[in-house]
C-alpha cells in the first residue's frame, strides 16, 4: 500500500527516508503489480495449504498446552503496529519468561517447535497478514515495538513498504540465533546484541532492497529462500 509523504508519521519524514521515498513513487506501478501478486498468491496457498494447517494444529496442540497460533505484535508499513500470525514454536508465553529474540539453544522452543522452526513452516500462517494486507511476500521482517524505537532515521525508510516474510537479510541471517549467542557468550545481554551488533548489519540489507526495489527481484528472492529452507 502507497503512503504519500504526507500521510506519513512525523517519525519517518525526514531527509534520511526522502531519497528512497522518491526511488519508490516511480515504481508504483511495480509497487501494485506486487500487491495484486500477493493477494492472488496467498489466497490460492492458503486453500492449498489448507491440509498442512489442520496437521501442524493438531500436533502442536497435542505436543504442548497452550494456543495453536502465536500473535504477537509488530510494526509493518507507515510505522503501524498489527497482529502477527504464526504458529506456536515456544512455551505458552514465551515472551514473558525471556527475551523477544531467539537464541541458539532457547529452551523455551518446544520439541515440535524446533522441527516446525527448522523448516520455517512456522511461517505460513503470515498468509493470512498477507490477504488482509499487512504484510507482503518479501519484504523487511516485521519488528516489535520495542526494536524499532531504536531504528536510525535512515532505518525508518524500511517502513516505506509492508513488512515481509523473507527478505534478503532473512536469508543472509538465516542463523542470527548463533550469531547472538556468540555474542552472550562475550558477555552482551540478548537485546544489546541483537540491537547493536544484528540489527544494523540486517537493516544494510534491507535498505538495499528498498533502495532498489523491483517485482522480479522479489521473485527471484523468493525463490532463492526457498532453496535455502529445503537445503
Amino acid at each position: 500500500m502507497w503512503i504519500n509523504w504526507n500521510d506519513l508519521p512525523e517519525s519517518m519524514k525526514n531527509e534520511q527516508v526522502r531519497p528512497y521515498y522518491e526511488k519508490l513513487k516511480q515504481k508504483r506501478g511495480s509497487l501494485i503489480v506486487k500487491r495484486l501478486f500477493d493477494i492472488v498468491v496467498s489466497l490460492v496457498m492458503l486453500v492449498l495449504l489448507s491440509w498442512l494447517f489442520l496437521i501442524l494444529a493438531i500436533v502442536i496442540k497435542v505436543d504442548s498446552p497452550g494456543s495453536v497460533f502465536y500473535r504477537q505484535v509488530r510494526v509493518t508499513t507507515g510505522n503501524k503496529d498489527f497482529r502477527i500470525f504464526k504458529f506456536r514454536t515456544m512455551v505458552n508465553n514465551a515472551d514473558k519468561i525471556g527475551s523477544l529474540v531467539t537464541t541458539g539453544n532457547d529452551a523455551r522452543i518446544t520439541r515440535v517447535g524446533a522441527k516446525i522452526r527448522k523448516c520455517r513452516l512456522d511461517e505460513i500462517p503470515q498468509l493470512l497478514n498477507i490477504l488482509k494486507g499487512e504484510m507482503s511476500f518479501v519484504g523487511t521482517r516485521p519488528e516489535v515495538r520495542k526494536y524499532v524505537d531504536r531504528y536510525t532515521d535512515e532505518m525508518m525508510a524500511t517502513l516505506l513498504m509492508s513488512a515481509g516474510v523473507t527478505s534478503l537479510a532473512s536469508i543472509s541471517f538465516k542463523d542470527e540465533d548463533e550469531l547472538i549467542d556468540k555474542y552472550t557468550e562475550q558477555g552482551m545481554s540478548v537485546d544489546d546484541a541483537y540491537i547493536e551488533k544484528v540489527l544494523p548489519e540486517k537493516m544494510k540489507f534491507n535498505l538495499e532492497y528498498v533502495n532498489q526495489f523491483g517485482f522480479f527481484q522479489d521473485i527471484k528472492l523468493m525463490f532463492d529462500t526457498f532453496i535455502n529452507v529445503i537445503k
